[in-house]
Parts: structure tokens; C-alpha cells; sequence
């Protein structure tokens, strides 16, 4: 546990709205993914313009430094999965917490999972989730969604989050957030879909996998936003908890079956004091290791 705690915060942001009218990234940065090629640090994140998602991307060659190279997969046609809502939220890569976060190729093709919801507005409606395929990484095609709210169970069927895609022994876990009603208040809770072909989906009869904790306790409302990689013969699951206090802090699960879960009841990243930058919502701006998908790549270098 020792090496994944994070002690050492900087205090400025590494990616911020950038308030240009009309650019994707207007009002707020968010859903950072991490990784590695070709020598470049490159950071896919979420940006909302004020009407809906889409997706940019940024490169680094320190992991401080991050220059901004636009939109790599925006709002689709009218009548199209992405027609108002366009998050990338995962890239297949290595699955060593402790490596360079390598993309890998999946037959030929760099394969990303995103979700988009159903009508403009801020997460307006149940979202989906699907698969995107690119040669590389700038231009991203699109697949029909392949997990949908109303397939699932109670406790997904207020609508899908974000999900995580790793590949391990030739079957695909998909990880992803879901809560159970539309409406607030509302809990939200991780579960998986497992899949050979990237065609046929099943979800695990053990899901939710991690559950809310009990009252009173920092993770009673949300446990959201699952990073699932591997540190020696142990897999962790970071991701973020919401407490009835109304903030949100950054834990970790652990697993050796990628089934069955221990949370470590331990907080990673906490808020912080007033006029800091401090972890609450969804909604808030890139931080550095405000976000769970950072970790990994800062440990390795030392940060």
C-alpha cells in the first residue's frame, strides 16, 4: 500500500478551461486518461463547451508541461450515438501500474471505449457505452453502443459512466461506474462486463463489484470512476468516493481475480484546505493527481 499513496501534491493545475467561446473546452476539463507512445506522454480528457462532452488530447514530455492538440473525437450526425455527447474515457495500454502506460494495438488498431448520453446538457440522460477504434489516436471512429442502462440490473439502470477497458488472458473487462436512478439522491456503484470477441457482452452476476460503503463513511454515495491495473500479482482499482459531506476523495480496491474486491478504506488524495484546489465534483478542472488515471505514470518517474 505504501507505494500507491501519494503524499506529494503540486499545487497548480495541469490542464484548466481554457474559456474560449466555442471551444470544446470552454467551461471545464475532466475524465483524464494517461499514457505513453512514441516517446510522448499523451493525456486524453473530457472538455464541455456549455452544450455537451467531446474529447481532446494533450501531450507532455515531463508529465507537468501538457500542450493542447484539439478535438480528437467530436459530436457526431444527427441520429448517432455521439450526436450530442462525445467522452473517450480509456485507451487499452499496458496493464503494469508500475510501466510506461504503453498504448497496445488490438487487432492493428488502438481500441478506446467511451460513453455519451442521450441529449445536450450537462449528463442529460442514461448514457451508453461503446467501443472506438483509430490508427492513431487523433481521428476516432465510432461503434454502436454496446452497454446500455436498460440491459442492466437496479442498480445501473439510472444510466452508465465511465469505463475502463483492460485485456487480460484473451477475455476484455470492461469496468464502468453506473447509478441506479436518474434522479437525486442517487447511488452510484462499479461493475464490469466481460467479453472474447469485443461482439458479445456479458455483465458479472456479482455485480456491483464495489459497493458504497455504509453511512457516515467517505465513500456512501458514489464509488465512481474505476482505474484497474496491475502491480505484481495484485490488481488496484483507484477510483473516486463520494461522501454525504459532499466531497469527493480519491481510494483505492484491491482484487487478485479482477471479480472479487477489498477496499482499503484508505483515502489517497483528500480535499483540500479553502482556496486550495480541492477534489469535488465530477465537473472540476484537470488537477495533478486529482484524478485516479495519473498515479501510475507519476510513480514511475519519481514525482
Amino acid at each position: 500500500m505504501g507505494s500507491l499513496r501519494t503524499p506529494h501534491k503540486r499545487p497548480s493545475l495541469l490542464l484548466a478551461p481554457s474559456h474560449t467561446r466555442g471551444a470544446y473546452d470552454s467551461h471545464a476539463v475532466d475524465c483524464s486518461f494517461l499514457c505513453s507512445h512514441d516517446g510522448r506522454f499523451y493525456m486524453t480528457h473530457v472538455g464541455w463547451d456549455g452544450v455537451a462532452y467531446r474529447t481532446g488530447l494533450a501531450s507532455s514530455d515531463d508529465l507537468i508541461h501538457w500542450r493542447r492538440e484539439g478535438v480528437i473525437l467530436d459530436r457526431g450526425p444527427k441520429g448517432s450515438p455521439t450526436e450530442h455527447n462525445a467522452a473517450l474515457s480509456w485507451i487499452v495500454r499496458d496493464n503494469d501500474l508500475f510501466g510506461a502506460g504503453r498504448l497496445k494495438r488490438v487487432r492493428g488498431r488502438f481500441l478506446g471505449t467511451y460513453h455519451s448520453y442521450p441529449g445536450a446538457g450537462y449528463e442529460a440522460g442514461p448514457a451508453a457505452i461503446g467501443l472506438c477504434w483509430s490508427d492513431g489516436r487523433r481521428h476516432w471512429e465510432v461503434d454502436e453502443p454496446i452497454l446500455r442502462c436498460t440491459d442492466g440490473d437496479p442498480w445501473e439502470r439510472g444510466g452508465l459512466y465511465k469505463s475502463c477497458l483492460v485485456e487480460h488472458d484473451g477475455t476484455y473487462w470492461m469496468f464502468y461506474n453506473a447509478k441506479n436512478v436518474a434522479t437525486w439522491p442517487r447511488v452510484e456503484q462499479i461493475g464490469a462486463a466481460v467479453s472474447t470477441d469485443l461482439k458479445s457482452w456479458t455483465r458479472l452476476q456479482q455485480n456491483p463489484l464495489l459497493r458504497v460503503g455504509p453511512p457516515g463513511a467517505f465513500d456512501d454515495k458514489f464509488v465512481s470512476d474505476p482505474c484497474v491495473l496491475r502491480a505484481g500479482d495484485v490488481w488496484v482499482m483507484f477510483h473516486y468516493a463520494l461522501s454525504s459531506d459532499g466531497h469527493a476523495r480519491d481510494t483505492v480496491a484491491f482484487s487478485h481475480d479482477l471479480v472479487n474486491w477489498e477496499r482499503s478504506n484508505e483515502v489517497l488524495v483528500d480535499v483540500g484546505p479553502p482556496g486550495s484546489i480541492r477534489l469535488t465534483s465530477r465537473a472540476q478542472a484537470v488537477g495533478l493527481l486529482q484524478r485516479r488515471d495519473v498515479v501510475p505514470l507519476l510513480l514511475r518517474r519519481g514525482a
